[in-house]
């Protein structure tokens, strides 16, 4: 009773169960068609086989009250069992061979029960003499259920592995029928079961058979050709290996390349990303770089004794050894010499591969190893989408040839210099690489494939700035007659004709300022304070000398004349004023060099400001407010105390040390793209207005944003600072037609004097009437 309950549970649950559509492989989970489809198909068998025999036998007709065929409709459930062996097998907690065999054993006594229950069922059924049916045969003994079971049991295994007939055989007509057609399903009832076992001893000698046949193979082969005794052992080592790992569960790559490329990559990255990137061949690549090879090599056992790669053979394949060791091996006058050892986490076979050129040493393991296989058209295919990481990768070679200082690879970096001055080099190349090695025949080959002359590196710097820096005179000739561009700037502003004047190269500076070269469109006010800096006056008057105006303000206000001052500095200072330095120009601080002067005591430096306002009122030096005797000033070089930095939120910045941009596309499709957008950026920079670095200001004035929410302008309006707050008055007046009588600032201060008003403060206009001030507006915004 309690086994109908459970499946009259599984019924209803069915009625809820998602199915695979077979025509279109859709899994469908509408209540409706899946409960249609069980309609359709087994509902009715399902339902009939929980009904009990006793409630059957009171509501069918006499002739079909029979329990015996009755108890027959409960057989529907063994699909269930079935239906769990099969789950079983699939299940990888089991063993699928000891599942097998409880199914096969389960079948056959099933089997053998059903048949005994219906030959005795043809007896009890006979009408007539008992004695004219196979139990009259051994009447006396069958007293009991148990032996009536027990013997129709023995009948049925006799019947089933064919070795009756004997003490027991059918006697009468029905008996013979049934007889004939048991023996028949009896038939396919063997095949079945001894197909089975056969496949599952076959499975498990199978590969032992097949490894033993190719062994054989293999010996025959080796024995027919006379091949050498140690490449007998060598073959025979890696058939042995690949039984075992195969037995083992080791056949990794096969796995792996059965996948998805998605869980392929996730599953090398897991595994041999850290490694790789510590080979030194790939150091300082980009990270989309290194996971796309990762992502394309092949994990390789190999056996003890066994050759990698053979010595003069194609370079077609470097190695990364992940576990185990190899030797490198030099034949000479037909003897191997030993040369080196790579161990976990070293790579060989790279010479080949990057100068493209016969394997200089057979490579042969040490133990059992495992190996990281990378191709050559690969590396070289995933390296031309970014020129910066194919230079790193040459870069890294080249240095570490030189690391090696060994005679044979000292002559193997001369040939390679070679190639690259041939420009035979099959990896991508930069022309900031070849300016930093002076290589002006490599940077003719470079020029002339259509590489872009004003091609960047990660810092924004052009080969022309590398090439101005280092001196090298026939570099910048050969990008100049190229098209690159001379006043180029980099990410903080420094031109080429600046780093040669750093580097003292004066036949660059001229050649650059003959071929259009302009001192002014760098930024000649940071250039000024470098010069300062280094108490460097020589250079400060060679910005002059170029025509760069040394009085423009850095963008926070300061200028050389405040460095100067701050470093004690008293002939620059001297030469700065002499070149219109204001001495009244305050930073953002309010700091104006006389101010600094009078603070730190320079009384040389404050007499050369006394001389440059003769014929002037006389100025007492103002100490902005809220700033003190004690108030730290920071660092140069002679002097411990200069004005505060700005605020990281008060100033633009640019991270010099940003993480390397993970692709280049100068010379790719891409370039096409990202060319238009650096034009929208440079756009953009430009009409910002980076007033302390244009040379068409020679006079700063500042600037402010009013605004008048009392009349619904919150946009506001920039404009030049006027001379006294009546004057702002009138001018917002005009500006917004309504008569202001109150300057707040945007938290709601009044405004008393013009002089509280520094550069990019925004004001509101308003009147007594109606000063309220919405201080959590955002729409009014601060310009610069």
């Amino acid at each position: 009773m309690l086994s109908m309950v459970f499946f009259a549970i599984d019924i209803v649950l069915t009625f809820f169960l998602a199915y695979l559509d077979k025509s279109t492989y859709l899994l469908i989970d509408n209540p409706k068609l899946i409960a249609l489809r069980y309609v359709k198909t087994w509902l009715a068998f399902d339902v009939i086989s929980i009904i009990p025999s006793e409630l059957a036998q009171k509501v069918l007709p006499p002739p079909l009250q029979t329990y015996g065929l009755f108890n027959m409709l409960r057989l529907w459930r063994l699909r269930r069992v079935s239906a769990m062996f099969a789950r079983l097998e699939k299940d990888r907690n089991y063993s699928y061979f000891w599942v097998r065999c409880a199914k096969l054993i389960c079948v056959t006594l099933f089997a053998v029960h059903c048949g005994a229950c219906f030959f005795y069922l043809i007896a009890a059924q006979h009408h007539g003499d008992i004695k004219m049916t196979w139990v009259g045969l051994v009447a006396a003994n069958l007293d009991s259920i148990w032996a009536q079971y027990v013997t129709s049991m023995y009948w049925s295994i006799v019947t089933l592995t064919t070795v009756g007939y004997g003490d027991l055989h059918p006697v009468n007509t029905k008996e013979m029928l049934f007889d004939i057609f048991y023996m028949l399903f009896n038939l396919g009832l063997t095949a079945y079961l001894i197909g089975n076992m056969t496949n599952l001893v076959v499975h498990g000698t199978g590969r032992t058979r097949k490894f033993r046949d190719t062994i054989q193979a293999a010996t025959n082969f080796a024995t027919r050709n006379q091949l050498p005794v140690r490449l007998q052992e060598q073959m025979l080592a890696h058939l042995c290996l690949k039984y075992r790992t195969d037995s083992e569960g080791l056949q990794q790559q096969e796995i792996v390349d059965s996948l998805p490329k998605a869980i392929q990559s996730s599953i090398s990255h897991f595994l041999f990303y850290s490694l790789v990137d510590k080979i030194y061949l790939f150091r300082g690549v980009s990270n989309d770089l290194l996971f796309q090879l990762v992502a394309e090599m092949k994990a390789e056992y190999f056996a003890p004794k066994e050759d990698v790669i053979l010595q003069n053979e194609a370079p077609t394949d470097l190695y990364i050894v992940v576990t185990g060791a190899v030797d490198l091996f030099v034949q000479r006058n037909g003897i191997e010499e030993v040369v080196g050892e790579a161990k976990t986490g070293e790579v060989f076979g790279e010479i080949g591969v990057l100068c493209y050129r016969p394997q200089l040493f057979t490579v042969r393991t040490k133990r059992l190893s495992q190996l990281l296989r990378l191709n050559r058209t690969t590396l070289l295919r995933l390296s031309q989408s970014n020129v910066g990481d194919g230079t790193i990768i040459v870069n890294n070679f080249l240095q570490h040839l030189k690391d090696l200082e060994d005679p044979l690879m000292e002559g193997i970096l001369t040939d390679t210099e070679h190639l690259l001055a041939r420009g035979r080099m099959d990896l991508p190349l930069s022309l900031c690489f070849a300016a930093n090695r002076s290589d002006d025949l490599l940077l003719h080959q470079l020029l002339r494939r259509g590489s872009d002359p004003n091609e960047e590196d990660n810092s924004g710097r052009t080969a022309l700035h590398i090439a101005a820096s280092n001196g090298s005179e026939h570099c910048v000739v050969l990008l100049l007659e190229y098209g690159a561009d001379p006043n180029r700037k980099d990410l903080e502003g420094t031109t080429p004709i600046w780093e040669a004047m750093l580097g003292r190269h004066e036949s660059i500076v001229k050649l650059l300022l003959d071929n259009g070269a302009d001192i002014s469109s760098a930024d000649v006010s940071n250039m000024a304070c470098i010069a300062v800096e280094q108490n460097n006056l020589g250079l400060l008057k060679e910005i002059v000398q170029y025509g760069g105006d040394v009085t423009l303000p850095k963008i926070n206000g300061s200028t050389a004349l405040h460095a100067a001052v701050c470093e004690g500095n008293t002939e620059m200072v001297r030469f700065l004023v002499e070149q219109g330095a204001d001495i009244e120009m305050p930073d953002v601080h309010g700091w104006t060099p006389m101010a600094l002067a009078d603070h730190q005591s320079h009384e040389e430096i404050k007499d050369v400001f006394l001389n440059n306002q003769k014929g002037k009122t006389k100025k007492q030096p103002v100490i902005p407010k809220g700033k003190s005797a004690g108030v730290s000033f920071g660092k140069f070089k002679s002097e411990p105390n200069m004005p505060p930095r700005l605020s990281h939120e008060s100033m633009p910045t640019v991270d010099n040390h940003q993480r390397r941009r993970a692709g280049d596309f100068k010379n790719s499709f891409f370039e096409i793209i990202s060319a238009a957008n650096r034009v929208g950026t440079a756009a953009s920079i430009a009409s910002a207005g980076n007033f302390a670095t244009s040379q068409n200001i020679n006079n700063y004035r500042e600037r402010v944003t009013i605004s008048c929410p009392e009349k619904g302008e919150f946009a506001g309006k920039l404009i030049l600072r006027p001379k006294s707050l009546k004057e702002l008055l009138d001018i917002g007046a005009k500006k917004f037609e309504f008569s202001p009588t109150l300057i707040l600032t945007k938290d709601g201060a009044e405004v008393e004097d013009i002089e509280l008003i520094r550069d990019g403060d925004h004001l509101v206009l308003a009147s007594n009437a109606g000063r309220s001030l919405d201080n959590d507006d955002d729409s009014i915004k601060t310009k610069d």
